[in-house]
């Protein structure tokens, strides 16, 4: 087994802190939406955090789905950083009466280099989509659904 370089344990330690933080997106559902969110991890260097976004565009109503942008800052003054694959986690509403199980979302990236002292760096894409369920789905029509993703 060969040794873990010091940027590999970054990597590692960023990876492991970005799986237990709840990260992704908010989106008002049904016929008005707006997007952004955040998660964060914390390289082992300590000089910096690495911050997820995920943008949708407005307009979510059941039945459609928006395209969601993730992208990632990292505060690190001297420190790159890779967001590997995002996975996402779960997905929450802010009203109990609007179901999470009426949301998918997806996430699709590669291994992405978020460079130091940057923002808005495109990490990756995806889709969240709102089912036509046959009940009464009023409830989302203020709630908010926020996307919880990991990254490795």
């Amino acid at each position: 087994m060969r040794k873990m370089t010091a940027k590999g344990k970054i990597f590692a330690t960023a990876a492991a802190v970005a799986l237990v933080s709840a990260g992704g997106g908010a989106a008002y559902a049904y016929w008005t939406t707006t997007g952004s969110g955040s998660g964060q991890a914390v390289n082992s260097a300590g000089g910096g955090t690495v911050t997820l976004h995920a943008n949708f565009a407005p307009g979510l109503a059941p039945g459609d789905s928006v395209a969601v942008t993730y992208t990632a800052d990292n505060a690190s003054p001297t420190t790159d950083t890779k967001v590997g694959a995002l996975t996402v986690e779960s997905i929450t509403t802010s009203d109990v009466n609007c179901l999470p199980a009426w949301f998918s979302a997806t996430a699709n990236t590669g291994n992405a280099t978020v460079l130091h002292n940057s923002t808005n760096t495109t990490v990756g894409t995806g889709t969240l989509s709102f089912a036509n369920d046959a009940a009464n789905q009023d409830a989302c029509k203020g709630a908010t659904v926020t996307i919880h993703v990991s990254s490795i």
